[in-house]
């Protein structure tokens, strides 16, 4: 019996210590992103699959999807900034010149699952500063241009192909834009018309100018080649009438228009994809942006993953970057069509050239990178644009021509903001 009450008594001790012990706290890491809910839906899992392959982590979601930067800096001015953040390099420009995020590059140069050879350059090279790396890159983002198939083939237009100009597109913008009912209203427009910048600035650079050079160091908006784009580009909504005016458009966005058929044509980036495969019930493709006296130079901008250099867990921070960007997670996001992938594999894979699926010509995403170029932002990045775009309202309305607009003030302007 004392045998018996002796092994109970170990038995519940053991019991007693076990239920003390702690089981390890996990590492809490903070992840930042915008998206939509689609874009979410991608995320979470892939969250999921990471704190299952790291148990000793656990990720806090921190999804905003509205004004993501503005809230980032008050997150960062609060001392709660979060420990990887998803990034663009415009708009990280800010947080980049302010000392925000880590170096990168000691980190890819160590690791055996990632180098750089994994990225295309011109993803690197935009969240590049100073010889020092800040992001790694998830997606390249260019532009090109969408087209309606079934559109052309109505109108006996044929389609464009990727040698074409600006006279050439000018010329096929015309041919596409019809009164088809005959009241004396534009049914169907031949390109669409946008105000942002994203879709105006590859007429400036593929004409040999811009808003500012690469190096941050030279006004180039108030050169010739530059405002003989701008102009170009207004001309086509108020001189050639091939795009619709802000009254014609409505409210409508140029998306919601070329869905519609009322656009023939429409500047876009890959982003539009997956909603135009399930929604659209017209035959489209993809053509590369027309060539102007420098040739077709559309952004390269790119997006990714920063890691704040205030974290107390830089080292799970990177655990967490490298999983984001390993082949397997990138399929993930590369196959819903929404990103052109910074991973050369990926990009060159079936998940990202599908032709089963819409646009038939992927790879001209790929094939554009080479000539595209990072977008030239400087640390007050939203507040140059924001002049600019005061400044080119009258231009796009048809009330101001180019070289009226663009004065010395605003040249004057940009230059003290590149100081």
């Amino acid at each position: 019996m004392r045998k018996f009450f002796k092994f109970i008594f170990i038995f519940i001790f053991l019991l007693t210590i076990s239920g003390c012990t702690k089981k390890p706290e996990k590492t809490v890491l903070k992840f930042s992103s915008w998206g939509s809910e689609t874009e979410v839906s991608i995320i979470r899992p892939i969250l999921k699959d990471f704190e299952t392959q790291n148990s000793d982590i656990k990720v806090e979601f921190i999804h905003i999807p509205n004004n993501y930067f503005q809230k980032l800096q008050l997150l960062v001015a609060s001392n709660l900034t979060p420990d990887v953040m998803f990034i663009n390099n415009v708009d990280g420009t800010l947080f980049i010149k302010n000392n925000i995020f880590l170096d990168l590059n000691p980190y890819l140069k160590k690791d055996k699952l990632i180098s750089e050879k994994v990225f295309f350059p011109k993803a690197l090279e935009a969240f590049r500063y100073k010889n020092e790396l800040y992001a790694i890159p998830r997606d390249v983002s260019n532009l090109v241009i969408y087209y309606n198939k079934d559109i052309f083939d109505k109108l006996h237009v044929p389609y464009p192909d990727n040698n074409w100009d600006f006279n050439k597109f000018l010329s096929i913008s015309q041919k596409l834009t019809k009164d088809t009912n005959h009241d004396r209203k534009t049914d169907i427009y031949g390109i669409g018309f946008e105000e942002l910048s994203l879709f105006w600035l590859p007429f400036l650079w593929s004409n040999g100018g811009g808003i500012v050079s690469p190096d941050l160091k030279i006004v180039l908006i108030n050169k010739p080649k530059s405002l003989e784009a701008i102009q170009f580009y207004a001309d086509l909504r108020n001189k050639y009438h091939v795009a619709p005016t802000k009254s014609e458009s409505g409210s409508a966005k140029m998306t919601q228009l070329f869905m519609q058929e009322k656009l023939a044509m429409q500047i876009n980036g890959r982003w539009s994809v997956p909603r135009y495969r399930k929604d659209v019930n017209f035959r489209w493709d993809i053509v590369r942006f027309p060539s102007g006296k420098a040739g077709s130079i559309v952004d390269a901008d790119a997006s990714g993953w920063a890691i704040s250099k205030t974290s107390t867990h830089k080292e799970a921070a990177w655990r967490l970057v490298k999983f984001l960007a390993l082949k397997q997670t990138s399929k993930k996001f590369t196959k819903s069509g929404l990103i052109v992938p910074a991973r050369v594999d990926v990009a060159n894979s079936e998940v990202f050239l599908n032709k089963k699926l819409p646009p038939q010509n992927s790879e001209l995403f790929v094939d554009i990178i080479p000539e595209s170029m990072p977008t030239p932002a400087p640390e007050n990045y939203p507040e140059m644009m924001n002049t600019v775009n005061i400044v080119l309202e009258p231009v796009w309305n048809g009330n101001k021509t180019a070289k009226q607009a663009v004065n010395s003030k605003i040249v004057s302007e940009i230059q003290d903001l590149l100081k």
